[in-house]
């Protein structure tokens, strides 16, 4: 399997921590880790830890910094294409703190605002699946439009309305959007995303059932139970296993990444989950 896994890559400095500090206040944290992160680029990191051939497209440069974002998509396998190779500038950072108690995150971050990139020539040679996460709106639609005619699966990961929507998602194959997807004049995302003639739709809702709609057919799928240690990129990584696993039959690749996804939260940080994954694959075989 080869994806293309189109948005955003940020620097992740994240923080274990009892909770987040109030203000004024400053606190030892138990853990730390520092990896690239971004929606698209963590669903690049799952699909190749499944075993896919993963390419991350995403506005990097020549910062200093970025040599920390290199060699951890060389770790785990992820190629990059830069769609900003000369930019001197910083890459877009996030700083994240997990709370020890409850796995759940709080974060800061800068997204891609003023990273947008013109559409540009794309090969689609071989490429299996494309995933894209919103944050390169015009290049996103243009790379849909093209794997269209291509017969090649378009999955839109909706975890935020972001201005431009509209004109993508009615090119996807899927779209997976989270609670937080809110479409305009306070629609139902449900009915709002069949609307646009979408074939495949699913809605998260963190620990609830996921609702979908495969064809027209409306139903749920319950989330594994699980002992959550770190929620933090556990939709991305949904994501990047949903694409994996796609072969047409939705309801199963929607529960093949909800299992990946609830092993992930086991661990603290987003790449732990990958090492105990292939040891529980190696256990069970």
């Amino acid at each position: 399997m080869r994806g293309l896994f189109v948005g955003l890559m940020t620097l992740d400095c994240i923080y274990q921590a009892q909770r987040p500090p109030q203000a004024n206040e400053k606190l030892v944290a138990a853990s730390a880790v520092m990896a690239a992160g971004g929606p698209a680029t963590n669903a690049a990191v799952a699909f190749s830890a499944l075993g896919g051939n993963a390419t991350v497209m995403a506005a990097v440069g020549q910062h200093p910094v970025t040599t920390l974002l290199r060699g951890d998509m060389a770790q785990v396998g992820v190629n990059i294409q830069d769609l900003t190779p000369e930019r001197q500038e910083p890459p877009p950072m996030s700083s994240i703190v997990v709370s020890k108690a409850s796995g759940e995150r709080a974060v800061i971050s800068r997204n891609a605002v003023g990273l947008q990139v013109d559409p540009q020539s794309v090969d689609l040679t071989g490429i299996d699946v494309v995933l894209l996460d919103g944050h390169q709106m015009a290049l996103g639609q243009q790379i849909a439009k093209a794997a269209q005619p291509l017969g090649i699966p378009v999955v839109v990961d909706a975890g935020s309305w972001k201005p431009g929507f509209d004109q993508v998602l009615a090119l996807a194959t899927v779209v997976i959007a989270s609670a937080n997807f809110k479409p305009p004049d306070d629609q139902d995302a449900l009915t709002y995303l069949q609307g646009l003639g979408i074939p495949h739709i699913a809605i998260t809702h963190g620990k609830r059932p996921i609702v979908f709609s495969d064809q027209g057919r409306v139903g749920e799928l319950p989330v594994p139970t699980t002992t959550v240690v770190d929620t933090l990129g556990a939709g991305d990584i949904f994501h990047g296993a949903f694409c994996y696993a796609w072969a047409g039959d939705f309801p199963r690749a929607l529960a093949e990444a909800t299992r990946v996804a609830s092993f992930s939260c086991r661990t603290f940080g987003t790449r732990t989950w990958i090492r105990d994954y292939g040891e529980s694959i190696q256990t069970n075989s």
